[in-house]
């Protein structure tokens, strides 16, 4: 094991982490809300830390292989959350560590669950680092990495396997750091569009800038109670609605459009699974809460498709309590809290090409019963689908489902909420969508729960942002072996 390559990437992190809180230092300085001496703290220790040890660290070889790359990117997300969670604690917005780490953990993994019972009152140097480890996870932390630190390695793509959503590997350049470096300026360039429209709906840059790193990042962190629906706004909803979908979609897709390669997004088969199961369960909803609307199709529409918007990107904004619409709509909601976006973009969830693909596999099994003889092959895209693929994503999804169910069984054991609230607590965990049903809907948060509880829905956060194998890796025995 090429142990000081593992160091050096590590304290490359938090590095990157110290200056990655910049922007919120002097975000303090300018309100001046007392909170830039916790930042000042964190970031002379991270570079105490990072600095020394990054230096003395010269790997004679510089190639990562899989089993140091599926150490190093668990290892370097528990260290970010760990270091992210001090502002809150020095700061005193948020004294007790264990919730810190929650709300640290679900920032970086862009869960957006939150512990905090007021946020309308807190500095705002602290609630912006709070927002903008929404933009540093959505992407990547490693993938930022790269992108600063193109020379790091000379063989990334273990890197990207683990960190990077969805069962295939979007590698858009030849060289990794090159692809890193147009991946985040696709996603800058996306983020500014959508401040630039939020401002011109009537935000201060203060809330757009909030707002659209809780979007661009599908997190869902904000500083109004009410979330979205406090700007009582249906402009501003809708253009969220919009932007949360856009980042829900493979960036992959928004390289070869700028390349002029229309026929690829056009064709692209999981981005056609993505809108029209959105589209499907936003009409079918909007008709079952019809009545509480007075019969207004448009208004019934427009709550819908943000609501349904917001949990299929695994964002996590809110215009309404969907705890009171019908159990029929709830039901959908919940089912859609499962899918998640498309392999390669912010989203959390199972990822809409798993679906696809199992769908089509069960398919190919129900027609296997009337031609067990004929040799039947799994398409998707028009290509051919390797049968290692497909047990991968078998594999998966049991371990996702294994995971949920094991999850829920252990908040069980807080002895405070019913069977709906604890199970979708674990469910939105692991899909990285922020509000569940019950105590922790959209009204609610993880505040009632104990520290241990809020320990364990950090590491379900993180298995769910890593896709689980990552994280499990470092509980086999071949991890650490010579």
């Amino acid at each position: 094991m090429n142990k000081k390559l593992i160091i050096r990437l590590l304290s490359s992190i938090l590095l990157v982490e110290a200056v990655a809180m910049i922007p919120s230092l002097l975000v303090s300085f300018y309100f001046g809300d007392g909170d830039a001496m916790a930042f000042i703290v964190t970031m002379l220790l991270l570079l105490v830390i990072g600095l020394p040890v990054h230096i003395l660290s010269k790997p004679e070889n510089a190639n990562l292989r899989a089993r140091e790359g599926f150490l190093v990117v668990p290892l370097a997300w528990v260290l970010l959350s760990v270091f992210g969670a001090l502002p809150f604690v020095i700061s005193g917005m948020i004294p007790n560590f264990a919730d810190a780490l929650f709300e640290s953990v679900s920032g970086f993994t862009t869960t957006g669950a939150s512990i905090m019972t007021d946020v309308m009152n807190q500095p705002r140097g602290v609630m912006f680092w709070r927002s903008f480890t929404h933009w540093v996870g959505g992407m990547g932390v490693l993938v930022l990495t790269l992108a600063l630190l193109p020379k790091l390695s000379g063989r990334t793509s273990h890197l990207f396997k683990a960190e990077s959503p969805g069962p295939t590997l979007s590698k858009l350049l030849p060289r990794m750091g090159d692809t890193a470096k147009v991946l985040y300026l696709l996603y800058g360039l996306l983020t500014a569009i959508l401040l630039v429209v939020l401002m011109l709906c009537g935000m201060n840059f203060y809330d757009a800038s909030i707002h659209a790193m809780g979007t661009a990042g599908t997190g869902g962190f904000s500083n109004y109670s009410a979330s979205i629906a406090g700007f009582n706004s249906p402009l501003i909803e809708w253009v969220v609605t919009l932007f949360m979908l856009l980042f829900g979609v493979n960036f992959a897709l928004y390289y070869k459009l700028l390349r002029g390669d229309w026929r690829e997004m056009k064709n692209n088969e999981e981005l056609r699974w993505f809108l029209g199961i959105f589209a499907v369960l936003a009409l079918i909803i909007t008709l079952i809460i019809l009545p509480q609307f007075e019969g207004s199709f448009f208004t019934a529409l427009r709550y819908s498709s943000f609501q349904l918007a917001s949990i299929m990107s695994t964002t996590g904004f809110a215009t309404t309590d969907f705890n009171l619409w019908p159990i029929a709509a709830r039901m959908l909601i919940f089912f859609g809290m499962f899918l998640g976006g498309c392999a390669g973009s912010t989203a959390g969830g199972i990822k809409i090409i798993r679906v696809g693909l199992m769908t089509k596999q069960g398919l190919r099994e129900i027609r296997r019963v009337f031609q067990p003889r004929k040799v039947q092959v799994v398409r998707f895209e028009g290509k051919a689908v390797e049968e290692s693929v497909l047990h991968q994503v078998c594999v998966f999804f049991f371990m996702y489902l294994a995971l949920i169910i094991f999850g829920g069984v252990v908040l069980s054991f807080n002895g405070l909420y019913d069977f709906e609230t604890n199970f979708t607590a674990a469910l939105t965990c692991v899909s990285n969508v922020g509000p569940g049903l019950g105590a922790v809907g959209p009204a609610g948060n993880f505040a009632g729960y104990s520290d241990f509880s809020k320990v364990f829905c950090s590491l379900l956060m993180l298995a769910g942002r890593l896709e689980i194998f990552p994280i499990l890796a470092l509980f086999h025995p071949a991890m650490w072996r010579k």
